[in-house]
This record gives structure tokens, C-alpha cells and sequence, in this order.
């Protein structure tokens, strides 16, 4: 960003240390004593994560930060302070994190009111179409249409998943049905719920760069443990508490990392795809 940052003529204060974060994000310092995160990106990216920051507001939710500003390209969020992630806050992020699954959406795949299907995760796109209706059974034709068969075709083509890895992958969505496990309701998501996406603060674990939409309570989960997160046992455990899993859900778990690991072959290259075949072949014997 050049000249004078935008939150001084949008927050009404003056700026007094700007503190580039990479990424097209700041920390930026106001004279009045506020601190805010002001980020750039793609338009359409840029509001997909303002809406999907709204849309997970929810009250027995995690805490998500306030969205103080949006333009074109332009985000400017409440600036939540690092911390050490600790056990009670791992706790608490499982049981509002059942609370945010719980508070539902209209479809699966249906973004944050008002937004269009063009929506993002990371830098990939992301198609969010609503289902035709909220049965559990529509889950596995979805994922298997929206989530992973748009992020196979494209690794296939260019060649970063080799033919025998592509058709692992092609061998679990003809199998969707009868791994998908017991039919649930659409769940309100995150979407991109890795461990660099839980921000631990003295306030708790918040959670930020969502890729919101309805889906599979069971995704986040695994999201959270394909790169591994602080606590993750204690946020396991407290989420059963509060809203028990299917049973076999521990045997879902290669399934629901698919689409995160698919995304990463497209974004990042061959380099994962080895890792997404494996997952590939896991939920297979799984089922």
C-alpha cells in the first residue's frame, strides 16, 4: 500500500506506525491508541472474507474480529494481539466451535448471505452453489462436485498428480455415498480451518481468513489436524462434549482433508501430492 494508509481517513484518526505483516496485511497504529489490521487483496476475495467474518459472528461462536471497514480490495478489521496457546482457551475454541457448526446454513455449499459463487480459499477459487435442498445424504454428491473434482481436474491437467494419485481420488468421489457416513445437517464453517487460521489471544482463540460456507461439520475438524494444531486433543475433546461425532468419524478423516490437500496441489504443486493420494487410499480402505 502507498501513500497514507487508508484507515487514517476511514477510522478518523491519525496513523502512527504501519507494520507490514506480508501477505497484503498491516498493523496498522492509531493516535487515539486503536490498533486495526488493514489488508489488501483481490476484490472479490476481499469481500468474501468480510462477509464470511460477519457470517461467523455468531453467539455461542468463536470470536471472529469485527469488520470495521470494507472497499474494493480493502479490509480493515479489529487487530486482535497474540498470545501462548493455552489449554483452557483449546477447551473453549472446541466447545464454540460446536456452537458455530450448530448455527447452521441453508445448504450445503451456501456461502454468506448476498455473495456470489465466486468465492475464494487462500488464493483458489471456490464454487459455493447451495445444494437443492438440506437432506444430510446431498453432502457426499456436493463435495464430491464442488469440493473435490473442480481441484482433481485442474491438478490433473497440469500434471501435478499423476495418473495412478488422480485416480485414487476419481475411485473416492464414485464412493462418496458410502463413506460419507451418517447423514448431518448443512454446518455453518469456517472452511479453512487450518492452524495458521486459529489466532491465540489472552481473550482466547479466535479465528480469521475464513472460506465460510455450509458443509461438513466434520471438515473443520479435520482441517484442523492436517497440519497439526496447539491442543488439538483438549479442542477434540471438548468439541465431543459439547456436540458428539458420528461414530467412525475418526476413520472420515483422510476424506474431509482431501479437499484442503487437493487445494494445496493446485496452489503449491506436486510437492503434496503424494500426501493426497495417501489420503486418498486411506478413506478408501476405510470404507
Amino acid at each position: 500500500m502507498s501513500g497514507t494508509p487508508p484507515a487514517e481517513s476511514v477510522l478518523g484518526s491519525p496513523v502512527r506506525r504501519r507494520v507490514g505483516l506480508g501477505g497484503g496485511a498491516a498493523r496498522v497504529e492509531l493516535a487515539d491508541g486503536r490498533t486495526v489490521l488493514v489488508k489488501q487483496g483481490v476484490p472479490t476475495a476481499v469481500a468474501a472474507e468480510a462477509a464470511g467474518l460477519r457470517w461467523l459472528r455468531v453467539p455461542d461462536g468463536p470470536p471472529v474480529p469485527a469488520v470495521l471497514d470494507e472497499q474494493p480490495g480493502l479490509l480493515i478489521t479489529e487487530f486482535v494481539p497474540a498470545a501462548e496457546p493455552e489449554p483452557a482457551a483449546a477447551a473453549e475454541l472446541g466447545r464454540r466451535l460446536a456452537g458455530l457448526h450448530a448455527a447452521g446454513a441453508p445448504a450445503f455449499g451456501a456461502g454468506p448471505p448476498s455473495t456470489p459463487p465466486q468465492a475464494w480459499i487462500g488464493r483458489a477459487p471456490m464454487r459455493n452453489v447451495p445444494t437443492s435442498d438440506r437432506e444430510g445424504s446431498a453432502w457426499a454428491a456436493w463435495f464430491a462436485a464442488d469440493r473435490l473434482l473442480p481441484y482433481l481436474r485442474q491438478a490433473r491437467d497440469t500434471g501435478d498428480l499423476t495418473g495412478a494419485q488422480a485416480g485414487s481420488v476419481d475411485r473416492v468421489c464414485d464412493r462418496l455415498p458410502s463413506l460419507a457416513g451418517p447423514p448431518e445437517p448443512p454446518a455453518r464453517l469456517h472452511g479453512d480451518l487450518w492452524s495458521g487460521n486459529v489466532l491465540w489471544s489472552g481473550a482466547g482463540a479466535w479465528l480469521v481468513d475464513p472460506a465460510a460456507h455450509g458443509g461438513h461439520r466434520e471438515t473443520d475438524l479435520a482441517m484442523l489436524e492436517l497440519f497439526g494444531c496447539p491442543h488439538l486433543a483438549t479442542i477434540r475433546a471438548a468439541y465431543h462434549e459439547a456436540a458428539p461425532l458420528a461414530d467412525g468419524w475418526q476413520a472420515r478423516v483422510p476424506l474431509h482433508q482431501l479437499f484442503p490437500l487437493l487445494v494445496h496441489v493446485v496452489l503449491f504443486g506436486r510437492g503434496y501430492a503424494e500426501r493426497t493420494a495417501a489420503a486418498a487410499r486411506a478413506a478408501l480402505r476405510a470404507g
